[in-house]
């Protein structure tokens, strides 16, 4: 364990986990990437997947949360910024797929 404290530069166990927190929040984030290049090379066009959105928003609501631990206000910007863009994507593809509901 001790190993893993020196090499990511922290002191304490909980500080750590904050560290794995980000990461996963990371790959989550990056997930969405993988998912739309395979959508597109399924459909040999570009295309943007539902998934597309539900993973960028669970990796932007977790990133924002490390960030707010991390205290860094430019990345919350950038991260708060983006949530709301992915979650009113969402919110734009539910009123298409079910007009009338709001």
């Amino acid at each position: 364990m001790t190993e893993l404290l020196h090499f990511f530069n922290v002191h304490t166990t909980a500080e750590l986990l904050w560290v794995l927190f980000g990461f996963f929040a990371q790959a989550l984030f990056m997930m969405r990437f993988l998912i739309q290049w395979i959508a597109s090379e399924r459909a040999r066009r570009s295309v943007v997947p539902v998934a597309f959105w539900y993973f960028s928003l669970a990796g932007g609501v977790t990133l924002l949360a490390y960030a707010v631990h991390r205290r860094d206000p430019v990345f919350m910007a950038g991260q708060a910024l983006g949530t709301i863009i992915y979650a009113r994507n969402l919110w734009l593809i539910h009123a298409e797929r079910h007009p009338g509901d709001g």
